[in-house]
This record gives structure tokens, C-alpha cells and sequence, in this order.
């Protein structure tokens, strides 16, 4: 029998059109979306030592995440 989907929230499952779709991956999104990060500017204001703490936020997806910022000319806090 197929699961329902009586309990499907659409609002808690758009992390599709997030800011870094496609840049990082959705543990990773989801652990910035668990903390309201959803723009380049909230982004900046952490260092890399707090969103390596996140969980679901690991080495790989740091390393895409500092490419992208590069890539946009902006950093992390220091």
C-alpha cells in the first residue's frame, strides 16, 4: 500500500528552489534552512567553523560552498 501523503507539507519541502540548489547538497541546504540561512548575505555572517557544526553540513559541501562564494566575489566571516 502506498504511504500517505495526508501529513505532506509543501512549504517545508521547497528547499528546491534554494539559494544554493544545485550548488551544495540538500543535507547541507537543509542544515541552513534549519537555521533561517537563505541568502548569500545571512551566509556571510557565520565562519566555517559554525557551519561545520551544522549537521548535514560536512567537508564536501564546504568545499563546493567556498568555490560558489569565490566564484561571487564574497567570503565567510573571518
Amino acid at each position: 500500500m502506498a504511504k500517505s501523503l495526508k501529513n505532506f507539507n509543501p512549504e517545508s519541502s521547497n528547499l528546491e528552489n534554494s539559494f544554493l540548489h544545485g550548488i551544495i547538497a540538500m543535507p547541507a541546504r537543509r542544515a541552513l534552512a534549519k537555521e533561517k540561512i537563505d541568502s548569500l548575505e545571512k551566509l556571510c555572517g557565520f565562519s566555517e567553523s559554525e557551519l561545520m557544526k551544522l549537521h548535514g553540513f560536512g567537508k564536501n559541501a564546504m568545499l563546493k560552498l567556498k568555490n560558489h562564494l569565490k566564484e561571487k566575489n564574497v567570503s565567510l566571516k573571518s
